[in-house]
């Protein structure tokens, strides 16, 4: 018998930093007190060899999200809001903070803080920032070795002890279909996935040559790069048995 993990807390505040490339890592703060922008930094930073923390990052490329208590009504709110550059993430931002449907405000943009010209100035430095490495990871505070997955090399391979799903969803725009399905697939896989993982969402609208290059042809679909074999799954998504199938990487039938 498999069981849920923990559900989200009613009360949290949530913070999320994006790299250039599409990269994630974001932490969920009950206690609301951590200085997460800096942990997050910092934590980029090991992961991903750089020189220093990233700090020139925040804010131009977060997202906060406040689950609050108003001691008035003492009913639950949400306040969420992300900056410009990372406003196409929402449909991620939705699912891992299991705000369904819900629709990010929009930061003011704050003349000096988000100059793209300077920010590029930062890539001959850190050019890892601006790859793409397939990385959703969630920090919790006072946990030292958060879970998280990078894709490997063929090279790295054979030495690689490392267990963990890379896996893509291939959709065509931002929906309610896609909102919903995204949703699923992220219960889904905190629920029965035994190993981290990451998850890519892919708009084939904005990125045809991904959908290409990973032999993509109809949406939404779901691709599982890693570990060998890689699976596709087309169309049914609400099919458990057969992602989990997939999962296994086992044939589908």
């Amino acid at each position: 018998m498999t069981l849920d993990k923990p559900p989200l807390p009613q009360l949290f505040k949530g913070i999320a930093l994006f790299t250039p490339g599409g990269d994630l890592i974001y932490c969920i703060d009950p206690s609301k007190q951590g200085r997460w922008h800096l942990h997050l930094c910092a934590m980029l930073q090991e992961i991903l060899d750089l020189p220093e923390p990233p700090h020139f990052l925040v804010p131009c490329y977060t997202a906060t999200i406040d689950h609050w208590l108003d001691p008035r009504t003492q009913q639950i709110q949400t306040f969420a809001e992300a900056y410009p550059a990372v406003m196409r993430h929402q449909a991620v931002l939705n699912a891992i903070f299991g705000t369904g449907e819900l629709a990010w405000q929009s930061t003011p943009w704050q003349e000096g803080l988000c100059d793209r010209l300077v920010l590029a100035t930062y890539r001959s430095t850190f050019p890892q920032l601006w790859e793409d490495h397939d990385l959703v990871m969630r920090l919790d505070f006072g946990d030292p070795t958060p879970s998280y997955y990078q894709p490997v090399t063929s090279a790295q391979q054979p030495q690689s002890k490392t267990k963990g799903y890379v896996l893509r969803l291939f959709v065509a725009g931002h929906s309610a279909a896609t909102e919903r399905i995204l949703k699923n697939l992220h219960e889904l896989l905190e629920r029965y996935l035994g190993n981290p993982y990451t998850l890519k969402v892919i708009d084939v609208l904005t990125n045809p040559e991904q959908a290409e290059s990973d032999q993509v042809s109809a949406t939404p679909t779901l691709v599982k790069v890693w570990p060998q074999p890689i699976r596709r799954i087309a169309g049914d998504l609400d099919n458990v048995e057969k992602i989990l199938q997939m999962l296994a990487g086992q044939e589908n039938s």
